[in-house]
């Protein structure tokens, strides 16, 4: 099969990713289900992601790419390529991220077996070692949400899928999307819809496999990595707030409190720890308030967090 039978379109965003988007485009030309579609958007770079993308396009039919002159962001550079996604599947890549060979086969291939809205897989994060980037394992958290395999789940049957909270974890119908975008303008656009589409669902499916490599750059440069800047903290806590809102508005209270427990032990420790010393009392006073909400949720009494989590963020 080629472009011209396509079965499933992959969003792939990207801005000033010159150093990994080669990585990104190759793991999509690696790919066993040779179905699909890409489309490129350049969001704004000032260095060559423009040109590798325009490249990609020009050397195989299979990619499409949009330039935008100037940044629209992430959450908005991904609805605009949900604009023009004309398969029955869709699947989002960040362009500095790298799909695993068999990833498409397999999400796509227990979508057409169970007819769930979407099927979610397992991740792992790559890290420079000096030379290279490496994978690592699929951390506790994540396999939690992912291991074992489940077909044709809910939130309410499986509350720790919860945990999942990435977009490009996951391949959708494409007509599960017709009502559901990313917010623009923001940072961690994506944890807020990821709960939509757990509370959506009429079904969903997980896989073990590791379907992704999420580059975690050398430079510190990811946004997830900017959490001591006080306007990314407070895009950070909004889409915390965000997800658990939507969680207790669909009564999937067992998804709230697992959400809590991870929560409270990998994302609060680390930012009091960095608002102990930020120069901006304001940043304090943000997690504090957060801390104060999370303590005030009914479900705060059943969430009982794993310190040995802790550890393994270190993998």
């Amino acid at each position: 099969m080629t472009a011209s039978h396509p079965i499933v379109t992959m969003i792939v965003p990207g801005r000033d990713i010159a150093a990994f988007a080669a990585a990104a485009l190759d793991s999509l030309r690696a790919q066993t289900e040779s179905r699909w579609r890409a489309i490129l958007i350049d969001d704004g770079s000032v260095d060559a992601t423009a040109e590798i993308f325009a490249d990609a396009a020009a050397s195989d039919p299979r990619f499409r790419m949009i330039r935008h002159e100037e940044s629209i962001g992430l959450g908005g550079a991904r609805n605009a390529g949900l604009e023009l996604v004309d398969t029955e599947f869709l699947g989002f890549l960040d362009g500095d991220d790298e799909l695993a060979p068999t990833a498409l086969e397999r999400l796509t291939g227990t979508l057409a077996e169970t007819g769930s809205d979407f099927a979610a897989g397992a991740y792992v994060r790559s890290r420079f070692d000096g030379e290279r980037y490496v994978p690592g394992r699929v951390q506790p958290w994540v396999a939690a949400a992912t291991d074992p395999a489940r077909s044709r789940t809910t939130i309410f049957e499986h509350p720790r899928a919860s945990a999942n909270i990435v977009a490009w974890s996951k391949v959708s119908r494409t007509e599960f999307w017709t009502d559901l975008r990313f917010p623009e303008g923001v940072a961690y656009e994506d944890q807020i819809v990821a709960q939509r589409m757990y509370t959506h669902a009429r079904a969903f499916d997980v896989i073990p496999d590791a379907v992704v490599r999420w580059r975690l750059r050398a430079d510190g440069s990811s946004i997830t990595q900017g959490r001591a800047r006080l306007p990314v903290l407070r895009d950070y806590l909004t889409a915390l707030r965000g997800g658990i809102d939507v969680l207790r508005s669909a009564g999937a209270h067992g998804a709230v409190t697992a959400r809590l427990e991870l929560i409270l032990t990998m994302d609060v420790p680390p930012l009091q720890e960095i608002a102990d010393t930020h120069p901006d009392p304001a940043y304090a006073a943000e997690v504090s308030a957060f801390i104060a909400e999370l303590r005030s949720l009914p479900e705060f009494a059943d969430a009982h967090p794993d310190p040995s989590l802790v550890a393994a963020l270190a993998w």
